[in-house]
């Protein structure tokens, strides 16, 4: 692995065990066992090694953010992208761990967050407007609006929530606070597979 991406990788891992604001680029290179100097020649300062990681994470979830039109989905498919969204957030857990102190002190992160959150909405409201054609969803446009906004605040808070009272974030216990959240606007046979489904899930 280059030298780069060691410093990511570390950085990565201190930042979500730690916390981001607790952590100098010193502590950094001396756990990687490399001189302060051979760390910024990579990144000059910690501002640049969280943009770094940040746009890592963008580039890692954006397949999922720009799902083909085309393609026929089933109802797992639906909680598979869940999944994966929440599996990608958890492993970058400290961007949202004081999210409002990061983008206040980061102007570049707090604007791409803003552009990523809104790719987000749009990729949410898009599924949602499938399953609504097919039906299966009830409810008119202000509505599914008001869902995607809970669907997005869910993903964002959720697992610091869960460290806040003192459990191990888990990504499957997001994954089925937002199938519940959805569940009372299906139809009643997607309903009852949904939660079917959602409690299957939180018992894996």
């Amino acid at each position: 692995m280059k030298t780069r991406d060691r410093i990511l990788e570390c950085a990565l891992h201190l930042f979500n065990e730690e916390g981001e604001p607790n952590v100098s680029t010193l502590e950094i290179a001396n756990e990687l066992e490399i001189s302060p100097g051979n760390l910024y020649y990579h990144f000059h300062g910690k501002e640049p090694l969280i943009t770094g990681l940040f746009e890592r994470f963008q580039a890692e979830l954006a397949p999922l953010l720009d799902p083909p039109e085309n393609v026929e989905l089933e109802v797992e498919d639906y909680w598979l992208f869940l999944h994966l969204i929440v599996e990608r957030m958890a492993q970058y857990r400290f961007l949202f761990q004081d999210l409002s102190n990061l983008t206040g002190r980061l102007p570049k992160i707090a604007h791409g967050m803003r552009l990523w959150l809104n790719s987000l909405k749009r990729t949410l409201a898009s599924l949602l407007a499938r399953l609504s054609e097919d039906n299966a969803l009830l409810g008119d446009t202000q509505t599914l609006g008001q869902l995607v906004e809970q669907i997005t605040m869910t993903l964002l808070f959720s697992l610091d929530y869960q460290r806040i009272i003192g459990k191990e974030g888990e990504s499957r216990v997001v994954v089925y606070q937002v199938m519940m959240l959805v569940a009372p606007h299906l139809d009643s046979e997607s309903r009852f597979a949904a939660e079917h489904l959602a409690q299957r899930y939180l018992e894996t």
